[in-house]
């Protein structure tokens, strides 16, 4: 005798299809959806492109759905118990940990007995990187710790894993922003220019080099001061208030909640996942916000949203790079690295328009110590 097997319809199907379309897991708990089109069944996390409503049935469970005649899914693998993927995700990790090289994709599937593909999208989805890219950022890592400690810098590029000085020096400009000799001596050769701003937000640094912005940061003067020279305690920090004035004035008026602001240069260095995430914000205008799930959707990384949420908190630019107009699901604005009261009056601002908005901020650039 068959079993006449039904998708769920309790009253919950259009919470879950807006979880679908959000890629998210809602709070009553998980389930499946399955695609009459395609004959696929996936988590409502998959990173495939979204159906149409009507072709949607959900079921609670991937064995309801199998036995409606659905298969798996090859990207998602809703079959893969959560604890499972954690494990052979946690194992790659460890391997790429211990490991000077980069392994292949190959190398690592057959680690944990999976395909290729499979342990690329997985990976990927879990981490908000792929292997490879976690491999380089630690790799980069290694190189920035060695760098300091080791007697050359050839020993410390070796050690890091490079198998040649040239290939530590082609990645030089995207993983350390100056290269490895000059990172090795804080900086030493490379002149950073500085100003800082009062406003009543608090103090503002901007600090760059000939090629672009390093650092714009909230705070109080003499630490934001300390703050930069630590970074790069052998280049030739400056104040020069004119050199940067016209940057300072772009930085203000971000600060004052005007839209038509000019891009500014930057000369700052991140990791392949950073620089995707530090470019979607720039992409958000003023006056507008996104969420975190939102960014990590935009970059094709549905899952990725607490390492969102790290590269936001890592941003060395403040204003510049927008973190400040990233909020949670739920509409809070959540932390930030400058101050949350700073995030709520920037976000006030940008909403604002008219003369009233340019008396919220009063701005006097700091002068010279005199000793």
């Amino acid at each position: 005798m068959g079993v006449d097997v039904k998708p769920t319809n309790d009253g919950q199907d259009e919470d879950r299809w807006r979880a679908v379309q959000s890629r998210t897991v809602p709070k009553n708990g998980g389930f499946i959806f399955a695609v009459r089109t395609t004959g696929i069944y996936c988590l409502p996390s998959c990173p495939a492109r979204r159906p149409h409503r009507e072709n949607v049935e959900f079921f609670d469970d991937p064995g309801s759905a199998r036995a409606a005649g659905y298969r798996a899914c090859l990207r998602c693998s809703p079959d893969v118990p959560a604890e499972d993927v954690t494990q052979w995700v946690n194992i790659i990790c460890h391997r790429l940990e211990e490991s000077r090289d980069i392994p292949t994709l190959a190398q690592l599937a057959a680690l944990v007995g999976l395909s290729a593909s499979h342990v690329q999208r997985t990976f990927t989805r879990e981490i908000g990187v792929s292997p490879r890219q976690y491999a380089v950022a630690l790799r980069s890592h290694r190189l920035r710790e060695g760098l300091r400690q080791a007697d050359t810098v050839t020993d410390a590029i070796y050690d890091s894993g490079f198998n040649s000085s040239s290939a530590a020096y082609e990645r030089a400009g995207s993983e350390l922003g100056m290269t490895p000799r000059r990172w090795r001596d804080g900086g030493k050769g490379e002149q950073i220019s500085f100003s800082v701003i009062s406003t009543n937000l608090g103090d503002v640094i901007i600090a760059a080099t000939h090629k672009g912005l390093v650092a714009v940061r909230f705070g109080e003067r003499e630490r934001l001061i300390k703050d930069v020279r630590a970074e790069f305690p052998k280049a030739q920090l400056l104040q020069d208030d004119d050199l940067l004035a016209s940057k300072a004035k772009e930085v203000l008026r971000r600060i004052l909640g005007e839209h038509d602001v000019v891009p500014l240069p930057l000369d700052i260095a991140a990791t392949a996942f950073q620089a995707r995430v530090w470019r979607e914000l720039q992409a958000i205008p003023a006056g507008a916000t996104s969420t975190y799930s939102d960014v990590a959707r935009a970059i094709d990384e549905p899952s990725a949203v607490r390492a969102v949420a790290r590269a936001c908190a890592a941003n060395p630019v403040a204003l510049v790079i927008p973190c400040h107009r990233v909020i949670r699901s739920d509409g809070s604005l959540a932390g930030y690295r400058w101050g949350i009261e700073r995030k709520v009056a920037l976000l006030s601002r940008e909403s604002d328009t008219g003369e009233s908005l340019v008396k919220q901020v009063a701005v006097v650039p700091h002068r010279r110590d005199t000793e």
